[in-house]
């Protein structure tokens, strides 16, 4: 029976325990110590292309024309985006952008307004 400790890396749900303090993913072949792996989690960090810290609610600011899929025009550079909430993944800010709806951008690409 797997514990309820779920790769950190692959998610799969078949880990299991080694016999000490480690678990140990049978897909990706991962080990990790549990009670390191939450308190990583808590710890989401997410930084601007100058390097502040964004959270969620915060306002950002487009650096460069960023083209969209299914759009005949790209984001315009310096549009201001209200009300970020971060996500994990490769584009980690999901937000609502007039004229565009919603979308999801990398953190490199935005300045903390």
């Amino acid at each position: 029976m797997p514990d309820k400790n779920p790769c950190p890396n692959c998610k799969s749900e078949f880990a299991y325990s080694t016999g000490g303090a480690l678990m140990m993913c049978p897909e990706c072949g991962n080990e990790w110590n549990p009670a390191d792996a939450k308190s990583e989690q808590s710890e989401r960090i997410i930084k601007d292309a100058n390097g502040t810290l964004l959270a969620d609610g915060d306002s950002v600011i487009v650096l460069k024309n960023l083209p969209v899929k299914g759009m005949p025009q790209p984001v315009k550079a310096g549009t201001k985006v209200k009300h970020i909430r971060l996500t994990d993944g490769d584009h980690n800010i999901d937000c609502k952008i007039d004229g565009f709806g919603s979308i999801a951008l990398k953190s490199e690409f935005v300045r903390k307004a």
